[in-house]
């Protein structure tokens, strides 16, 4: 099964750390599952930006990003060439490293 190995996050995830997650799985719903509450005010439908990661190894095993998330993408608080929503971004065969940003466009977080 590959690995999301998370760098630290101050708040979601302060040692950083590797998860399991299964092929097909998206990294928002890995995240989850495994108690790292990243934010995903759309609840996943691909309407925001809240949990958008940075992908710094690992970013072709998860497909290409279609026209909707890119253009939420433009939007993103510290967008990079390799940033993707994760609730979009699917886990493929190989192991992931990703980044939380540190801030997102919402202002108030929401209990997720």
């Amino acid at each position: 099964m590959p690995i999301i190995h998370i760098l630290p996050h101050a708040s979601l995830c302060p040692e950083g750390g590797d998860i399991e997650a299964p092929t097909g799985t998206s990294i928002c719903e890995a995240l989850l599952d495994h108690g790292i509450a990243i934010e995903h005010a759309c609840e996943m439908s691909c309407a925001c930006t809240t949990c958008h990661v940075v992908v710094k190894q690992g970013y072709r095993s998860l497909g290409e990003p279609d026209e909707i998330e890119e253009d939420l993408l433009d939007k993103a608080w510290g967008l990079t060439p390799t940033s993707r929503l994760s609730c979009q971004a699917i886990v493929g065969t190989e192991d992931v490293t990703i980044e939380i940003p540190k801030y997102t466009i919402n202002h108030a977080r929401e209990n997720h």
